[in-house]
Formats: structure tokens, C-alpha cells, sequence
């Protein structure tokens, strides 16, 4: 005797990730492994992104068949949900995607089970959706999601349909990328790539007053190019990594909720959901609630990427067959 359960895999450029869903649509198990960047660099070859999730998923998939096997009643894999490219739009293409496509099908092929492909910006709208407690509210009706993480910072319109989600783009930066920003000051002031921990935790300790960012925004585009200079420059002139940090989070914050201001505007009264990596970041969404209180937010576990939502949404389409 056994249960069904579904499974997803996602394998961005920065982590691979393996998540099981039970049936009655709770997590079982969230697992992620970072992808290995060397001190001063600014992220990965897609070649090299590929090669490190190919030695990451046996030891991930181990992991998911101790899980899978310990509990009274075992659990039996009904479908496997994967994200096959960055967004449900066409030409959207990643070569380390194909990790985890070629992993799926091939646990298609042993055990039979039903495969679903999705898309990792799919996956991060509906794990923000369930960190947030939000997935009855918001799969009722139309509403404004960000996705905002070192590939894309966007603003987006999402009507939940068939599998998974029909998005159409509203605004977004028109060069530089929130994670991006984070990412590059970071590691000129000598950390670790990734930088958003080691940034946040930096911005918590600063004690001198912040400058106010003055940030370019029109209707719901933004630009972001700017912040790298203006905090380097701020960085120079004070060789203060807590307030570079603070003004770098507080600079995205800003333009974050101008984004806001311009869908409301234009939209109305849409709810408003935050997705991605850089909204694992406790200052910005701090910022951002205190003039949204209504806004859902994820955990971090769930914000930065992760292979959770991929299994929600696996079941959900099998479900509704």
C-alpha cells in the first residue's frame, strides 16, 4: 500500500533543486544545492552550471528516496513536475535547464509516472503563493507579481489558468537586474558570491544615516544600472561596507514600490505578490509592507530558488485531469 506524491525539479543557474508535494498539497521536502562559484567571480557558465547540476541531482535524489521511504506508509511518485526554461514565453531558453529535463524524463521512463513541464518563473510565483498562505486567495483572481532575483526583475500581471499561470509583462528594469546589483557591489566590497546573506546582514549593522535613493522609474519600467555606480562611488568615498549595503537594499526597495505606485495606478486595486531571491531580503520587504501591509510575501526558504512551487504545480494539473 502506498500514497502518491509529486515531485519537482528545477535547475537555474544558481541551484539545483529537488521537492516532493503530497497529495493533499503540503511539502514533504524542499532540498537545494548551490551551484559552486570561485571568490570574485559574478556567477557561472552555462556549461559549468550544467556539469554542477549534473553531479548535484544523484546526491539530492538519495536524499528524496530516504524521505520518500520513511515513513509506515511509503510514497509512490504520481507525476514529476520540471522547469524546461526561465519563463512560459516563446524562445525562453537556458542550457541548464537541461539537467533537470533529462533527469525527469528519465524518472518518467523507470517508474511510469506523468510528467508536467512548467517553467522556473511558474514555479517561483506559486512556492511565494504557498509560503505566503495565499493560494486560495490569489488563484481566485488576477494579480501583480514581482520576480525579482539575479536573471530578471519583473513586474508581473498573472491570471491562474489551466496548469499553471498565463503572465504578461507590466514593467520591469531595462538593464540591470535587482540580484545583479546585489550580486556585483557585493563582491567588489569582498564577498562571496552570492551576495544577498552576507549584503543583509551587512545593512543590519549600520548605524550612520543612509543616503535617499533617487531612483528612475517610469510608470512600471525602472532602471537599476545606476545603483552599481552610486553605491561604489558611496562605497570609495566611506569604504563603509554596512552603509554601502543599506543604501544598495534601500535603492531596490524604492524602486520596488515605485513599480507599485505605477501598477496601482494603471490596475487598481491588484494584490500584490513578491517572488525571487532578492525578496528573501527581510530590509526590503520591511520597506515595502510598510506601505503595502496587504502585499504577500514568501519565506526565504521559498523565495530564493527553489523546486517546491514546480512540485505544487505538478499536482495541481494532475489533479485536475
Amino acid at each position: 500500500m502506498s500514497t502518491s506524491c509529486y515531485l519537482g525539479i528545477d535547475t537555474s543557474n544558481y541551484t539545483t533543486s529537488v521537492a516532493v508535494a503530497s497529495e493533499a498539497g503540503q511539502i514533504l521536502a524542499n532540498l537545494k544545492a548551490p551551484l559552486p562559484v570561485k571568490d570574485g567571480e559574478r556567477g557561472l557558465r552555462q556549461s559549468d552550471a550544467l556539469f554542477a547540476h549534473t553531479k548535484n541531482l544523484p546526491s539530492l535524489m538519495e536524499q528524496l528516496r530516504t524521505i520518500l521511504h520513511e515513513g509506515e506508509i511509503p510514497l509512490q511518485i504520481r507525476g514529476v513536475g520540471y522547469s524546461s526554461r526561465p519563463r512560459s514565453v516563446q524562445g525562453s531558453y537556458m542550457p541548464c535547464f537541461l539537467a533537470g529535463v533529462s533527469t525527469a524524463k528519465a524518472i518518467v521512463a523507470a517508474t511510469g509516472a506523468q510528467e508536467v513541464e512548467l517553467s522556473h518563473q511558474d514555479g517561483h510565483i506559486m512556492a511565494a503563493m504557498y509560503s505566503a498562505g495565499a493560494i486560495d486567495t490569489l488563484l481566485r483572481a488576477p494579480f501583480a507579481a514581482f520576480h525579482v532575483s539575479g536573471g530578471t526583475t519583473e513586474l508581473l500581471y498573472v491570471q491562474p489558468e489551466g496548469r499553471a499561470f498565463t503572465v504578461r509583462l507590466l514593467g520591469q528594469s531595462l538593464d540591470l537586474h535587482a540580484g545583479q546589483a546585489v550580486d556585483r557591489i557585493g563582491v567588489a566590497m569582498g564577498m562571496h558570491f552570492p551576495c544577498g546573506r552576507a549584503m543583509e546582514a551587512a545593512a543590519a549593522t549600520c548605524v550612520g544615516k543612509v543616503p535617499k535613493p533617487r531612483v528612475s522609474v517610469k510608470g512600471c519600467d525602472a532602471h537599476l544600472s545606476g545603483l552599481e555606480n552610486l553605491a561604489l562611488d558611496l562605497y570609495r568615498k566611506t569604504n563603509d561596507i554596512p552603509l554601502t549595503a543599506a543604501y544598495t537594499l534601500d535603492f531596490i526597495a524604492a524602486t520596488l514600490l515605485k513599480m507599485c505606485d505605477g501598477v496601482r495606478d494603471a490596475y487598481g486595486d491588484l494584490p500584490l505578490l513578491f517572488a525571487g531571491g532578492v525578496m528573501s531580503n527581510r530590509r526590503i520587504q520591511g520597506m515595502i509592507a510598510a506601505r503595502y501591509p496587504s502585499a504577500h510575501f514568501s519565506a526565504p526558504e521559498y523565495s530564493a530558488d527553489n523546486a517546491a512551487g514546480v512540485a505544487l504545480l505538478c499536482r495541481r494539473a494532475l489533479l485536475a485531469e
